[in-house]
């Protein structure tokens, strides 16, 4: 039976205020954050609904919201006559509602007003900042026909990594028995469930909450009227297990949560791979973004190994090896870039703009020359001079100042940090 998509809406939690990515969102939610050159990882999700014909999404945030609105604004514009749409949801200060959102389940209750202006029978409710291609009619089919009132998208997980998870168990007919929040390796023997042959072989014998849920209407109603109840991890999921009727719904596919900036690193350059786990290439799982309009990359004397150069850049580098490169990056003569992540630029300089900094010994908008640059990020609209060496590993300490950040060993240059010829981080 195929659903009717009017009669879904989604949900993207769009995270509280992000500090386990900081210092990317510093100055903007993690939805917004610029992902593989030329996205941002809310495209992630709204790619998936769209993908799965489901066309009406709300976006709730309420942490540096702005980029967010102007991104959402400027890209996904629907037809006039069809009832598509994203919108965002920032925290509002109501009479009912004086506080920010305390949690997933509470910006939800706090959105509920404006979700039930809508006709539906079901809510999908996703996360803002996770990695993967996911057809949720598949998922919808799942739990129309077990006449469950709660799915739960699951990934079958090794005893490695369960305990960063809330783990389920489920019985023969994939209903959901048990739930317990990031159990200690010491309990997991009873906490496998049925997974596939293939799994099996993989070692991932537990279920993990990938955080994406299906709500029926009222059960969602009925739910969200207790304002005890602040997240659905914690809280609402367990507490209606042996309640309700909860299905897992299994996904083999490749996901991951971007919830750190170790993982936002891996997640970037693993798309540098021959074959990459995540497709940017699926003709049939399309990421959408903002058309931006920009001219074909330029590269002089460059060599280029296993790496993404997004459109509008201007090249010059000696090499770029596995590395992304974000829209409308400048890298000089004789640079060397390895095992990096650059977001590129938000505007071009004019000529005449670096004539007159070059004049006034200022650093221009991009890298400069004979840089050289290892495992590092370097956000937007920064200007980093000549001669610059940046070797991150594990061999750097935790640090942080106004220039930068050094998390697991990851360099990250600040949004629009100016670092100065012949500066070194080693």
């Amino acid at each position: 039976m195929r659903v009717k998509k009017k009669n879904v809406v989604s949900i993207i939690l769009g995270g509280g205020q992000g500090s386990r990515l900081y210092p990317l969102t510093a100055t903007r939610s993690k939805p917004a954050v610029p992902i593989a050159g030329k996205y941002r990882l809310v495209d992630i999700p709204i790619s998936n609904c769209m993908n799965s014909d489901i066309k009406r999404m709300f976006v709730l945030t309420q942490f540096n919201s702005a980029s967010l609105n102007a991104h959402i604004k400027n890209t996904y514009t629907f037809n006039a006559f069809s009832q598509a749409f994203v919108d965002v949801l920032a925290a509002e200060q109501t009479p009912d509602n004086p506080t920010w959102f305390q949690g997933t389940a509470d910006a939800v209750r706090q959105c509920m007003p404006h979700f039930l202006n809508h006709d539906f029978d079901y809510a999908l409710i996703l996360s803002g900042d996770q990695l993967y291609q996911m057809d949720f009619n598949d998922m919808i089919e799942a739990h129309i026909n077990s006449d469950a009132e709660i799915t739960v998208a699951t990934l079958p997980v090794n005893a490695k990594d369960a305990p960063d998870f809330g783990i389920l168990k489920t019985n023969h007919e994939n209903g959901i028995e048990s739930f317990i929040e990031k159990p200690v390796k010491e309990l997991l023997v009873d906490w496998e469930s049925e997974v596939s042959d293939q799994m099996k072989s993989e070692g991932k014998l537990y279920l993990a909450s990938m955080g994406i849920y299906i709500f029926n209407r009222e059960l969602l109603i009925e739910l969200m009227a207790d304002p005890d109840t602040k997240d659905f991890g914690k809280e609402i999921i367990p507490q209606a297990v042996g309640k309700r009727k909860l299905l897992s719904y299994q996904y083999e596919g490749y996901w991951t949560d971007i919830g750190n900036i170790d993982s936002f690193f891996e997640a970037n350059i693993g798309l540098t791979d021959d074959i990459p786990k995540f497709n940017l290439f699926d003709n049939d799982n399309k990421i959408y973004t903002r058309p931006r309009l920009l001219p074909p990359s330029k590269f002089n004397n460059s060599l280029i190994e296993k790496s993404l150069i997004s459109e509008g850049c201007i090249i010059s580098a000696k090499e770029i090896k596995k590395s992304v490169i974000g829209i409308r990056s400048r890298i000089g003569e004789g640079s060397v870039i390895q095992n990096t992540y650059v977001m590129g630029n938000d505007f071009y300089q004019s000529l005449e703009d670096m004539d007159k900094d070059k004049a006034n010994n200022k650093t221009l908008i991009g890298i400069g020359e004979r840089c050289f640059i290892n495992n590092a990020l370097v956000d937007k609209n920064c200007r980093l001079g000549n001669d610059i060496y940046i070797n991150g590993g594990q061999h750097l300490a935790d640090f942080n100042n106004d220039l930068y950040a050094i998390k697991e060993g990851i360099v990250v240059i600040k949004k629009g940090a100016i670092i100065p010829d012949n500066y070194r981080i080693e």
